[in-house]
């Protein structure tokens, strides 16, 4: 190698150091490049800094997507089970956040993430988020699934929904004061026609219900519900197996409630179940590689609480690590297809 040679590999092997040191540089989402619109991207990063939609706890979720740009430098790696760099196989940027001028309104910001939305799912991208609560997910598949969507081609959605609570909630109509609420979009989507039930599961079910009945809503509409009890007699196994046959040929879209892990794993959420075992980081990413080769079109990190986390940021980082899944399992899809059409073109 010569000198020149030497010092190029040199001060390349330094940029990506640095770029992997979270305090250095501009903090967008997996240092991708900013972009202001969809049309040059196969997966889109956005955050949703929306908290109104759950009342229930401190609201400062709308502080989840800052905190995790923060960190997500720490994140930009390559993935070794699937033997794939998503930064090179896709084209990935940061769209920023969904501008929400009426943040103190739940339903109007609702619309305003519908919006949002509805000019990525017509440049075709696929968005990977950070909220925000819960009723983002609401108004994000208002825009992506059912009549007029690209990415399901006008069909309904299933859902891969990791949480400790179903947020079918029902018999209520709106959860104090909010009615498209972090409490309500897993019912209003199926009513809406945007979810298909039949076709979706509910995973790591568990807490302090405060009704022996909490399960009907979600019953009753058609979800099927993988509780953590249900979870632990069946085996990791068995549970890969029922959501891959549940959801068949369908498009996917995964969100992923933070509370769903244990609070060892993941203390700063919304909602905290303690007193009663959720999941760990690998536990769930094991089924969130059911839908690996399905058609995945997006997913959601939500409920994280910045300001109720450790010092050293964990669930942040952990938030992080589960959005560099999703973004791996739609990258590693794009890659596959992309190598049947080649292979269809050649033969």
């Amino acid at each position: 190698m010569t000198g020149d040679s030497f010092d190029r590999e040199t001060s390349r092997n330094h940029k990506v150091f640095m770029e992997g040191l979270y305090w250095w540089g501009i903090p967008t989402l997996f240092r991708c490049p900013y972009s202001e619109t969809a049309e040059d991207c196969d997966i889109a990063l956005v955050g949703v800094p929306h908290s109104t939609g759950n009342g229930t706890t401190e609201r400062d979720q709308h502080l989840g997507p800052r905190a995790v740009r923060d960190v997500s430098a720490l994140g930009r790696r390559v993935h070794m089970k699937f033997q794939l760099d998503p930064w090179k196989s896709c084209r990935i940027n940061d769209l920023g956040d969904v501008p929400l001028p009426e943040g103190n309104n739940n339903e109007r910001s609702i619309e305003h993430i519908a919006e949002f939305y509805r000019a990525i799912d017509t440049a075709g991208a696929r968005p990977v988020s950070i909220g925000g609560d819960h009723s983002i997910t609401g108004g994000i598949l208002q825009a992506l699934s059912g009549p007029g969507s690209r990415l399901t081609r006008g069909e309904k959605v299933s859902i891969l929904h990791f949480d400790a609570h179903t947020d079918t909630f029902q018999h209520m109509d709106h959860f104090l004061g909010a009615k498209k609420s972090a409490a309500h979009w897993a019912a209003y989507l199926v009513r809406d026609g945007h979810v298909d039930a039949s076709r979706s599961v509910q995973v790591g079910i568990r807490g302090n219900p405060r009704t022996l009945n909490w399960l009907k809503p979600s019953d009753e509409l058609g979800y099927e519900v993988l509780t953590m009890d249900r979870y632990e007699a069946l085996g990791s196994d068995a549970c890969v197996d029922l959501i891959r046959d549940r959801i068949g040929d369908r498009p996917v879209y995964i969100t992923f409630d933070l509370d769903c892990l244990d609070p060892t794993v993941a203390p700063g959420v919304a909602n905290i179940e303690a007193g009663s075992t959720g999941f760990t980081v690998a536990q769930a990413t094991r089924l969130m590689h059911a839908v690996r080769g399905l058609n995945v079109i997006g997913g959601d990190v939500v409920c994280l609480m910045p300001t109720r986390d450790n010092p050293n940021r964990i669930t942040s980082m952990v938030a992080n690590a589960v959005m560099f899944e999703m973004v791996c399992l739609i990258a590693d899809n794009q890659v596959r297809a992309r190598g049947v059409a080649v292979k269809e073109t050649t033969s």
